[in-house]
């Protein structure tokens, strides 16, 4: 026997508008797997503070399109609340390459025209920041991106935006979820029909529009323009959108030498060659990585399906370099303020942003520039709020913006990470080290000897899943609060900073930060939606005598640190 509750859920679909396959599907889930059927059902798909993402399937819990339209309901509720900014609401519209990508952003335009809302929607697959350009540049009161990112096949997602680009922050993230929450019936749900005036089909034209936005960003036209084909790029876009425009964009800025990887350009939501589409993952690169070095290229970029973050492999001494997160963050703020610098262009109110549990090297090259650099909780949505604000009080002007999980942004056409400007500004700064005779390998030395070797890691705690694993995290998480430990490897915990109610001025979050006496730094915090525990762990080293044998250092303390912080739990 099923809860009445799961039952009830069931029966509003089986009674319901829904389409005959579905139906069927969950005849067939009753009669044969009444287990997945119940999973299917057991609760409804959670609308979060930015979207929602999970596997896609029939259900009320599942990607579709019945709970993208309820979701959009109550977007359409959120919105109709607010004063437009234009004669009415628009809401930008955008898709990547999933499977069932369109299908449901055209399910999100017919129920946001069905409230009055007009809608601008991509005439086909786009990146993330291009949404985020169009919400700007169309003077639209919201954005709706869907995808799930670099996450598998099975799953599917979608992102808000609001007025500035950015993802949906307090209080508006607030007052959408509350609206998604009501709906919890077919017939609250205004569908117009897919030709509606009120949703107009992007053109195609808009991409020049784009491209012209991030052009203006280069900071090295001529030499750009004079040798840039001399760089030698393979690129990959992991099946995704990055194919649309990462290669346009660099052309545009004067890198035409470029090599495809073949099998991974073809935007296809089943990711037939790997299994992660994570440019964080070796596997995710591995077949580039190949093409790099039987091509004899600079430089290998590859971009998550969304095409919001970017991974580099650089070629050194004819092996390849893979870059983290971290190191390409490095790499882009140094040459920025060093080229602004010398061209007299830095400016006294400039400012960096980044996250807590990133590299702490980008404060102290800020501080070298005399820029600011400011910390905020992990997810891109901080650092555009923060951008948003310094466009309304003049305090700051934005250079650039990283998170050590590959995702950056220079420039404020877009509010969300930005792996096509990222594309261009690497490949900028692998010209410049071409013309000098050296490589991005060579520069991240020449930066570490500069500042000392800052080097971090992440590792994952797994806890089985479900909601006992999610319990038990939890746990973990209240023992390391209420016993926090005075030594850590060692070295004595110089200062501990608990984000739980709000520190430095930024939101609550659920994260235990740790420095160390030897200036390591150990940041905790768990997953928002399984039941994994992410540890972030940094350590320094002032002076060493190459390249990898700093590196070699820094990763056996990494690896000590890591043991020590389990024993903890």
């Amino acid at each position: 026997m099923m809860p009445k509750e799961i039952e009830d859920r069931i029966a509003e679909w089986e009674s319901g508008p829904i389409d005959q396959i579905s139906k069927a599907e969950i005849q067939t889930l009753r009669r044969d797997d009444p287990d997945k059927l119940m999973d299917a059902f057991y609760s409804t798909l959670s609308f979060g503070t930015g979207g929602m993402r999970g596997i896609m399937g029939v259900g009320s819990t599942r990607m579709n399109i019945y709970t993208i339209q309820m979701a959009t309901q109550g977007l359409a509720n959120y919105l109709l609340q607010q004063q437009p900014k234009r004669d009415r609401h628009y809401v930008f519209i955008g898709y990547d390459c999933r499977n069932h990508s369109y299908e449901f952003a055209m399910q999100a335009a017919r129920v946001l025209a069905g409230n009055g809302i007009g809608v601008y929607l991509t005439f086909e697959l786009r990146p993330t920041p291009y949404v985020s350009f169009g919400v700007r540049q169309k003077e639209c009161s919201a954005g709706i991106m869907i995808t799930a990112s670099h996450n598998s096949k099975e799953y599917n997602g979608y992102k808000v935006y609001w007025s500035d680009g950015a993802q949906v922050v307090a209080p508006h993230d607030k007052g959408i979820v509350e609206e998604a929450q009501k709906i919890t019936k077919f017939d609250q749900i205004h569908l117009s029909v897919e030709k509606s005036p009120l949703i107009e089909i992007i053109n195609p034209e808009f991409d020049f529009e784009y491209l012209e936005a991030i052009k203006k960003l280069q900071i090295d036209k001529e030499q750009d323009q004079k040798v840039g084909d001399q760089l030698k790029i393979t690129y990959t876009s992991l099946h995704g959108t990055g194919i649309k425009l990462v290669p346009r964009a660099l052309r545009t800025f004067g890198f035409t030498n470029i090599n495809l990887v073949d099998h991974q350009i073809v935007p296809d939501g089943n990711f037939p060659t790997v299994t992660h589409p994570n440019p964080e993952y070796a596997e995710a690169l591995a077949m580039g990585i190949n093409q790099l070095v039987d091509t004899s290229s600079d430089i290998f970029i590859a971009t998550d399906p969304d095409a919001d973050r970017m991974a580099v492999v650089a070629l050194h001494r004819d092996k390849p370099f893979t870059l983290s997160g971290n190191q390409i963050a490095i790499l882009c703020l140094e040459y920025i303020c060093r080229t602004l610098q010398a061209q007299e262009k830095l400016p006294a109110n400039g400012a960096a942003i980044t996250t807590i549990v990133s590299t702490d090297l980008l404060s102290v090259i800020a501080k070298n520039y005399n820029i600011a650099c400011f910390e905020v909780l992990t997810g891109f949505k901080y650092i555009g709020e923060l951008i948003h604000k310094w466009e309304q009080d003049q305090s700051h002007q934005f250079l650039f913006g990283a998170e050590e999980s590959y995702g950056y942004l220079m420039g404020t056409h877009s509010r969300d990470k930005d792996a096509i400007i990222a594309s261009c500004l690497v490949a900028e700064i692998a010209l410049l080290m071409k013309v000098e005779g050296r490589t991005l390998v060579d520069f991240l030395e020449e930066i570490y000897k500069k500042y000392g070797l800052f080097y971090e890691q992440q590792k994952v705690l797994e806890f089985p899943p479900g909601h006992e694993g999610m319990k038990k995290m939890q746990q973990m998480m209240q023992l390391l609060r209420t016993a926090s430990p005075k030594k850590i490897m060692g070295q004595d915990v110089t200062t501990i900073e608990d984000y739980h109610s709000g520190l430095h001025g930024l939101p609550p979050s659920n994260v235990l930060l740790y420095r160390l006496a030897d200036k390591s730094k150990i940041v905790v915090r768990p997953s928002g939606t399984e039941p994994k525990l992410k540890i972030y762990a940094a350590v320094q080293e002032p002076t060493f005598e190459n390249l990898d044998a700093g590196i070699a250092t820094c990763q056996e303390k990494l690896q000590n640190l890591f043991n020590a912080v389990e024993t903890l739990f």
